[in-house]
């Protein structure tokens, strides 16, 4: 036999003798925890059993430079790329030393950010939720790789793992048409053991994933057995060579038994019935014992892997089981990453500069980021081209920096704000936007569920980088699905930064602060300060900032002054708000010349509330004003808060005003103006509490 011949026959038998040691450690384990359920079901998991071979191919293929998200059962996938079960242990048990999250999260649910591995950024539970971030990655690498801001001669690709029942979550059909769309380097391997958790597949589908990706022009398809670990192997080899070198997206169907339980928490014996042992006959491990032994192993050395497997599952159990479990004085560690803007810099008033409007202070700001920083990116519906945003706020961005920095999305929110986090991840900087706060209720299941957790559940190892603007708040007819206000919803989810500007100056320091930020960010921009045509905002217009001013996230102003004999005579009082209200304030505080003083809170979350509190104590008498509906709001909260902490000093009750409480802002304008609140109702509610 010629040396090249023996050579590639060793290296076949080595790794067909590899996988099935894997793949014997990771049916040793799933025994184990259902063995050993009184310890090991203290936490919910899912085990690989069934799936193995086809993950432990797609494993193999995985280099170092490569991006993945995974599904919750890929266990065996994790050991392919060469963690350890002693690893995998430690997220079971929740322990501290869990590398993934430090005991924060599901057993299967890895972040892994190490050298020599493939990056796994955090994701969810998985059930099509983490196409969208994966595809972000993907269209992040095809832009930096664009840019030639990746490795001299790296080809990353993304992986997305997936189990065949969340292919029919809507958001999977948002990242498949983006991937399609931009032509993106991602390999989708979709795990179809026909179940859900008791419901079959055929209740669920009118089609499995390689039919139904048919409809994705562009997509390229290949179906495998996922029991047989040859042809799983030649599958993934072509699917990756194909991402890796075409640099376009291939999925990859992989028919596999369901071994296991669902879940720990949802056992099989309840509703599997007769079909366990029909699919146990699909067992990739018998059928890999037989490949070996038809290549000519011997039955010891067989044996001898699987000895070893066992060996090492029983040494890392016990190794685990005595591992220390987290201090519960770290609970409250990385719901953000540190930002590196704390102090304001930059000129806010330069001289000789002229005034701009606020939508321009923050076309500005984004432009000075797109020049200053080559990984950053500018998308959302209608920003790109001509256009350039429904408010001109992009007005020639794609025509200075190109398409592929500067673009248009189809009508997906979902996928405009979940791929920050996979752009986060390979190190790209997004902005987004969202066209109106009224369309931002799509892509909230990826505000919460990836980007606000991120962090927090990653322990500290995955951030997101994301400015997502949102255009809000109502003026002049805009009507019921133009002009809401959403600021409560947004504050409900923690792990998000929440800024509201006023006036351009601010605008333009809090963008760069935001994109600055290691964190995600949404910016409220109200549409009727945007180009100060409303009556009483013309204030809004300021001398625009110099290109290096920064304003820190966090930080409140005094927006206006009370005189200090007013103070002196107990005749003053604060009122704390943000946004168009503030001008509200101002034009309803004429009334009172020198009584009122006015808290421009500037960033929602982190709330500056030692500065509220402050102006409280100092006036003790104050209005939170909103243009939010008032039941169960940010400023109900905001107030509920200040009166419990300021209660010895109040001569009045913390006052609140804000829209009515009704579903919607209506179209006419006499109803728009009954709903909201304006200078006359803020004068009202100013007399009252300063006669109170």
């Amino acid at each position: 036999m010629p040396k090249e011949t023996m050579a590639a026959a060793k290296l076949h038998v080595d790794l067909l003798k590899k996988a099935y040691r894997l793949m014997m450690t990771a049916k040793i384990m799933a025994d184990t925890y259902e063995e050993q359920k009184a310890i090991c079901s203290k936490y919910v998991h899912s085990t690989s059993r069934g799936h193995e071979a086809i993950q432990l191919a797609a494993a193999f293929q995985l280099k170092p430079c490569d991006f993945a998200s995974l599904y919750y059962r890929d266990d065996s996938m994790l050991l392919g790329i060469g963690l350890q079960p002693y690893e995998l242990m430690l997220q079971l048990m929740a322990k501290a030393d869990d590398p993934f999250s430090g005991g924060r999260t599901y057993y299967g649910h890895p972040a892994l950010r190490r050298k020599g591995f493939p990056t796994i950024p955090h994701q969810s539970s998985a059930t099509g939720m983490q196409a969208i971030p994966a595809t972000g990655m993907a269209h992040g690498l095809r832009y930096l790789e664009g840019q030639g801001l990746l490795q001299a001669g790296e080809r990353p690709v993304v992986l997305c793992s997936l189990g065949d029942a969340a292919v029919t979550e809507g958001e999977v059909a948002e990242a498949f048409q983006m991937a399609v769309l931009k032509g993106l380097p991602i390999i989708y391997l979709i795990q179809d053991n026909d179940w859900g958790i008791s419901a079959k597949g055929k209740e669920m589908r009118a089609m499995n994933a390689y039919e139904y990706a048919a409809g994705f022009k562009g997509m390229e398809r290949l179906s495998v057995n996922g029991a047989d670990f040859l042809e799983s192997c030649e599958g993934m080899r072509v699917a990756f060579e194909y991402a890796r070198q075409v640099r376009r997206p291939v999925l990859v169907h992989a028919k596999v038994p369901l071994l296991g339980h669902h879940t720990s928490g949802v056992r099989r014996e309840w509703y599997r019935g007769k079909n366990l042992q029909k699919q146990a006959v699909n067992d990739p491990i018998p059928l890999l014992h037989q490949v070996l032994l038809e290549a000519h192993v011997p039955s010891s050395d067989i044996e001898a892997l699987e000895r070893e497997a066992r060996e090492t599952v029983a040494r890392d159990f016990e190794k685990a089981l005595a591992a220390p479990a987290p201090d519960p004085a770290t609970f409250d560690q990385h719901e953000f990453a540190p930002t590196p803007i704390t102090e304001e810099k930059g000129e806010r008033t330069p001289a000789g500069a002229s005034k701009v409007t606020m939508v321009d202070a923050g076309l500005h700001a984004v432009d000075d980021l797109l020049r200053v920083y080559p990984e950053a990116l500018f998308y959302g519906q209608d920003v790109g081209r001509q256009l350039g945003g429904v408010f001109r706020e992009a007005a020639l961005l794609a025509k200075k920096y190109g398409d592929a920095r500067v673009f248009n999305t189809p009508i997906q929110e979902a996928y405009i704000i979940g791929s920050t986090a996979g752009m986060s991840a390979v190190g790209a900087k997004a902005i987004v936007e969202v066209q109106f706060a009224d369309y931002i209720w799509p892509g909230l299941n990826q505000l919460v569920e990836e980007l606000s957790k991120s962090c927090y559940l990653s322990n500290g190892q995955f951030p997101v980088q994301a400015v997502i603007r949102v255009p809000i708040g109502a003026y002049g007819g805009g009507g019921p699905y133009h002009s809401g206000s959403i600021e409560s919803s947004l504050l409900n989810i923690r792990g998000i930064k929440v800024v509201y500007p006023s006036n351009a100056a601010d605008m333009k320091g809090l963008m760069k602060a935001a994109f600055l930020d290691p964190n995600p960010v949404v910016m409220l921009e109200h549409k009727g300060i945007y180009w100060s045509k409303v009556p009483g905002t013309e204030e809004a217009k300021t001398v625009e900032p110099d290109e290096h001013y920064i304003l820190p996230l966090g930080k409140a102003c005094v927006a206006q002054q009370a005189a200090a004999q007013e103070i002196k005579r107990g005749n003053s009082m604060a009122v704390i708000t943000y946004g168009m209200a503030v001008y509200w304030a101002k034009a309803a505080s004429k009334k009172f010349p020198g009584s009122v003083e006015i808290i421009d809170l500037r960033t929602l979350n982190p709330l500056d509330y030692e500065t509220v509190k402050a102006a409280v104590i100092r006036h003790s008498k104050a209005l939170v004003l909103t243009e939010e509906p008032l039941l169960n709001s940010f400023a109900e909260s905001l107030a509920g808060r200040l009166a419990k902490d300021c209660f010895q000093h109040l001569d009045a009750p913390i006052h609140t005003l804000g829209a009515a409480n009704l579903p919607a802002v209506p179209l006419n304008v006499e109803l728009e103006r009954m709903m909201l609140p304006d200078a006359a109702k803020v004068a009202a509610a100013l007399e009252e509490l300063l006669n109170y």
